[in-house]
């Protein structure tokens, strides 16, 4: 088992994903997600095109 910085992020180890119990993993992962202010990865969808202003970083960023 990797190192766990957020110690929220245990939830998701301790409550993996089986398919039966989608309602509570999602939970889970949405608590987990705003703890680490990462929620808005599953909220919005992707731009289709990066902006022509974009930095470097930001392009490397959009990428993931």
């Amino acid at each position: 088992m990797s190192s766990i910085k957020n110690p929220l992020a245990a939830i998701l180890d301790s409550n993996k994903f089986t398919g039966l119990n989608y309602q509570d993993w999602l939970r889970n992962l949405n608590i987990v997600l705003a703890s680490e202010k990462l929620l808005y990865t599953i909220e919005k969808t992707p731009p289709k095109e990066a902006p022509a202003d974009i930095s470097p970083e930001e392009l490397i960023t959009l990428k993931q």
